[in-house]
């Protein structure tokens, strides 16, 4: 370890355990007994003024009284003010961090929060590092360091390995553990860290960058803290070459409640945390099993740099099991790739026929070392193939020496190789994994492991400081109006439809037919967010005298239905035809940060529900990506016979939008519809919506 606080945390050569008892089945008495159970060898030392011994070590009445240097200590005790108390003695006698088991703290409420800022200050004030509160421990098995009250501490012995994990839930480092000897995947660090009240997931995970022994690093979360060193942590990871996969629980809103009353955490979209990790080079997997399986596939590897689109081949010795895999690639948005005709003819020739389009079925026949050799080699050989999955059946079981063996070859090339067992064949997984070759329970599993491998990217390039331009309002104070909001996207850059505000239906009529027929008319109201719902919109009127009856339409039926609201008039607006509609937005996220946002436009956005989102600002190139992932928006690219849309005005739309991470007054803004017209004729925003940051916002729909 190269800082003084990370030896004081992950290999302490003194502990103190504040609140230790002597009843072995409490949570605080049971990290005595995990220590001396795996053979750490540091000093230990109880503190408990109801005892002056537990399991054989002298218990001290208060920390003061141990007279000995301490480097770590787990304070164990769940009154605040004795908390704060311990973390004044710990600064008193010089110890550089202590691990708080409590809860009661952020993640209970308002007063929870009280007490945790109470608890951070007095922490700073004694120059101690905090890890929690609400931190089930840590875990290091190479030290037999069993700081920790998980139950999983109950196990015989630790497998010492690569992997580091960071948690935000405590008992799943215990999980993660278990599933891990049950896998022969060892661990070099395991951290709960609670609340993150001082020390973050970014903060520890950079610690973790220094210590030779974590080759790999998992973070569990449930949401994100941190952002700035988060952020850092990841940067550095991608320079150090060292492999950091996420999987991220409160993905839906039942989810998302949960995990604020576990640990506190502010949540938001799944798809704005995705964007975060995504952006920041950090690889990520949603099922937690493909998540405990991962190490093997990530570790030594470094994220794909995006170029020719290539796809994973896959071959199988039975017919059931590699459409299985098949099918979840597919789900999972994995393109599979033909066999290679060199194969085929291999094969063939073998009397093996290929009838399967998407896979090599090797068949029972095919169940042997030098074909299944042979045909992996192939495989690997393809300029089409970026990653291989080999499906065994029955004989992974009973006969590993035929197709489970030879695959033992191909472990630590460049291109992945990935295994699925079919059968229950403990002896197989054991052999594949001690070779380094990642080996899965499921199909499942399986593909979602390699989707988030070929998904990852390396940390996006900052796109510079390219603020708004001066003609932007210098700061926005509550909700614009739609008029207001429309000159607001101009002065970014933003074509908007010609319109006008008229105040009774003459002046609407002599608008109309300055703009041009047909036209539609809005009500304009600072205080009508969805005005269709009150009646407050027409569309395609062709006509002036229509448009003066439609006028008077219009403010009456608004104020039947909101007397209260204020009313400027009514807007008159040029229809607009293209393309697409697309919803281009941005949003100052309390979680994720400043985010940039695209979907289908119109009033059906919200049941679509096909967004992207991406870190603000942008670049024009992760503009592009961001219209790729909106499968509504294919049409751009010609449909049936339809004209090619204006991309290119659709990618300078989203930077402008995104650009407005420089303008701190602005909390969310929204363009919805954008026209997108065709290639060449631009891109014209019809309707939106800018609030200031002073207001409440709500999430993006996403």
């Amino acid at each position: 370890m190269s800082s003084d606080l990370a030896t004081a945390l992950f290999d302490p050569g003194s502990i103190a355990l504040v609140g230790a008892s002597a009843d072995v089945s409490k949570p605080n008495g049971r990290p005595l007994k995990f220590l001396a159970r795996h053979g750490y060898r540091g000093a230990i030392h109880p503190v408990n003024p109801r005892h002056d011994e537990i399991g054989g070590f002298r218990c001290y009445p208060r920390l003061e009284d141990i007279g000995r240097p301490v480097d770590h200590v787990f304070i164990m005790v769940a009154a605040p003010e004795t908390i704060r108390s311990t973390i004044r003695s710990c600064g008193a006698a010089g110890v550089r961090c202590a691990t708080i088991l409590a809860g009661g703290f952020a993640e209970a409420g308002t007063e929870g929060a009280r007490r945790q800022d109470r608890m951070v200050a007095v922490a700073r004030e004694s120059g101690v590092r905090i890890l929690g509160p609400n931190s089930i421990g840590l875990i290091n098995p190479a030290s037999g360091l069993g700081f920790s009250a998980n139950a999983v501490l109950e196990l015989p012995s630790l497998t010492p390995g690569g992997t580091a994990v960071v948690s935000q839930s405590g008992s799943l480092i215990g999980a993660i553990l278990s599933h891990g000897e049950a896998r022969d995947t060892g661990f070099s660090k395991l951290v709960s860290v609670g609340n993150e009240a001082d020390l973050s997931v970014g903060e520890i995970g950079s610690l973790l960058l220094d210590d030779d022994e974590t080759d790999t690093i998992l973070l569990f979360l449930e949401t994100l803290r941190r952002r700035d060193l988060l952020i850092g942590f990841a940067q550095r990871a991608a320079r150090v070459g060292k492999p950091v996969v996420a999987c991220h629980v409160g993905r839906s809103e039942p989810g998302r409640r949960i995990a604020a009353t576990h640990t506190g955490a502010l949540t938001t979209s799944e798809k704005a945390i995705a964007a975060f990790l995504a952006d920041h080079g950090i690889a990520q997997v949603r099922m937690f099993e493909s998540f405990v399986e991962s190490p093997r596939l990530f570790s030594g590897r470094r994220p794909r740099v995006p170029g020719p689109a290539r796809g994973v081949a896959v071959a199988t010795t039975t017919g059931g099991g590699g459409t299985m895999v098949i099918d979840s690639l597919a789900q999972a948005g994995v393109d599979v790739v033909e066999p290679p005709p060199n194969t085929v003819e291999r094969l063939r020739c073998l009397g093996i026929a290929q009838n399967q389009r998407h896979m090599v079925d090797l068949t029972l026949a095919g169940a042997r070392p030098e074909i299944v050799g042979a045909v992996i080699g192939d495989l690997f050989g393809s300029e089409e193939v970026s990653a291989v999955v080999m499906v065994v059946g029955s004989s992974a079981q009973f006969h590993p020496e035929l197709a489970v063996e030879p695959l033992t070859a191909w472990a630590g090339r460049e291109k992945p190789l990935l295994v699925y067992l079919v059968p229950d064949a403990a002896a197989s997984q054991q052999r594949l994994t001690r070779a380094g070759i990642p080996a899965f329970r499921s199909a499942e599993a399986c593909a979602e492991a390699l989707r988030g491998l070929l998904a990852w990217r390396p940390p996006r390039p900052s796109p510079g400081d390219t603020r708004p331009g001066a003609a932007a309002p210098p700061a926005i104070r509550g909700t614009l109006t739609e008029a207001a909001a429309l000159a607001f996207f101009e002065a970014l850059g933003i074509e908007a439809a010609p319109r006008a505000i008229a105040c009774d239906a003459a002046e609407a009529s002599r608008n109309a037919t300055r703009i041009g027929f047909p036209v539609a008319l809005k009500v304009a109201s600072p205080d009508i967010a969805h005005k269709s719902e009150l009646g407050g919109v027409r569309l395609g009127i062709a006509d002036a005298e229509s448009v003066a009856r439609e006028y008077g339409a219009i403010v009456e039926q608004v104020r039947a239905r909101a007397p209260e609201a204020r009313l400027d008039g009514v807007l008159v607006q040029a229809t607009i035809e293209g393309c697409v509609e697309a919803i281009v937005g941005y949003r100052r996220d309390p979680v994720a940060g400043p985010l940039a946002m695209l979907g289908v436009g119109g009033v059906m956005a919200e049941i679509y529900d096909d967004t992207a989102f991406a870190v603000a600002p942008v670049t024009p190139e992760t503009a592009h990506a961001m219209i790729e992932q909106v499968k509504g928006l294919a049409p751009l690219n010609g449909y049936r016979g339809r004209a090619t849309g204006d991309v290119s005005a659709l990618v300078r739309a989203i930077v402008a939008m995104s650009r407005l991470a420089f303008h701190p007054s602005v909390a969310e803004a929204e363009i919805n519809p954008l026209i997108v017209r065709e290639e060449g004729s631009g891109a014209v925003a019809v309707d939106g919506l800018v609030t200031g940051a002073d207001e409440t916002m709500p999430a993006f729909r996403a």
